[in-house]
């Protein structure tokens, strides 16, 4: 797994000189939260003028064509550019991510050790948050990623490259779920027969969109794949979601799917690893708020059935992702990064405590959507 490798600070240079950055640099730290690639912040100095850039190590073990990472990454944000600019939207470059080339003109670059590296501009006076402070920040963040989905609907030319097969294909996740029950190989099923019950229980469940979308009833759509909070922007003076980050998992797939990761990460008041799982619900403001700023960006080219199955997708991501970590935690956590040994075990605790808790509301979450 990537494991957060300390860079250097010459090490840090060497990547960061491959690509057009000018001036002279000052420093370099590691930067956000994410479980997945490596992440610098770097600040240089040009004319006088501080400037920082993130540049990021991809995760090559997760992402195993890179290149094809890229290839969609430049497509969705060339066409998310295009259309802000038609639509003479003030200053886009921080509405969209711009890919920084290299001094040969490529989308990334490769450090001595073979690691494929890219690099953005830093979007100033503006952050991510892992916890959603209230129902307006809410209403912001998924009126952006609805308005990231607006933007790349109408994208022309071949189909995106499908950086990670079957993402969210949650039969196919409740499969190696339970091959990893069979094999056991680290020796963690005993620990996990209570998590393993619940999702037994709930199997039926991960076939509801799938089926959907094999009658025809729910469109394939570009997506982001990965809509945690924290892959939102969110201005510091207007408070408004700015910028959709994250892209790697940009590739085809579910509308829903977009929608029920918001449902899984701003809804609850808890950590995506938190303990005490008394403190894991889903707040119904939130969930309103979410789906008000979903829609206000994405109810013009929803379909109905889409529209319909808004409040039961957060159920299904919620269970989608507990069965990832579960199968992480059993197969001896070779996915996401962790801090201690029950980490995965933890996480996956508290998405099934999250399912629990929106399917003691979820006939008041299915009102609301109706009523808009």
């Amino acid at each position: 797994m990537n494991t957060g490798v300390v860079m250097t600070r010459e090490a840090i240079a060497n990547v960061a000189g491959n690509f057009r950055i000018y001036g002279t640099l000052l420093e370099s730290q590691p930067y956000g939260s994410g479980h997945i690639n490596d992440t610098f912040a770097v600040t240089y100095s040009q004319a006088g003028t501080r400037v920082r850039y993130i540049i990021q190590r991809i995760n090559t073990q997760i992402f195993k064509d890179p290149e094809a990472v890229m290839e969609n990454i430049l497509r969705v944000t060339d066409e998310g550019f295009r259309r802000l600019i038609e639509a003479d939207v003030a200053d886009p470059s921080r509405c969209v991510l711009t890919v920084i080339p290299t001094k040969e003109g490529c989308s990334h670059t490769r450090d001595a050790q073979g690691g494929i590296w890219r690099c953005y501009p830093f979007i100033e006076g503006a952050r991510t948050y892992d916890i959603i402070r209230n129902a307006r920040q809410a209403t912001e963040v998924a009126k952006a990623f609805g308005e990231f989905q607006r933007l790349v609907a109408g994208m022309k030319g071949p189909r995106l490259h499908e950086t990670i097969p079957a993402f969210h294909n949650t039969r196919s996740r409740f499969e190696k779920l339970r091959a990893m029950v069979e094999a056991d190989p680290k020796g963690r099923l005993a620990s996990v027969q209570r998590e393993w019950g619940f999702l037994r229980e709930r199997e039926a469940l991960v076939d509801v969109l799938l089926d959907l979308q094999a009658k025809g009833e729910i469109p394939e759509r570009i997506t982001h794949n990965d809509t945690k909070l924290n892959n939102v922007m969110v201005d510091d003076a207007t408070e408004t979601g700015i910028c959709v980050i994250d892209l790697d998992t940009v590739m085809p797939g579910l509308a829903l799917y977009d929608f029920g990761d918001m449902v899984r990460t701003a809804t609850s008041p808890a950590a995506e690893d938190e303990t005490d799982l008394s403190k894991v619900r889903m707040q119904m403001p939130m969930f309103e708020a979410l789906v008000r700023g979903y829609l206000s960006s994405a109810g013009g080219f929803l379909n109905e059935a889409e529209k319909a199955h808004l409040s039961f997708s957060g159920k299904l991501i919620s269970l989608e992702v507990g069965i990832r970590f579960l199968t992480d935690y059993l197969e001896g956590d070779v996915y996401f990064k962790t801090k201690h040994p029950s980490h995965n075990l933890d996480r996956c605790r508290t998405q099934l405590a999250l399912v629990a808790s929106i399917e003691s509301q979820e006939e008041e979450m299915r009102r609301f959507v109706d009523a808009q």
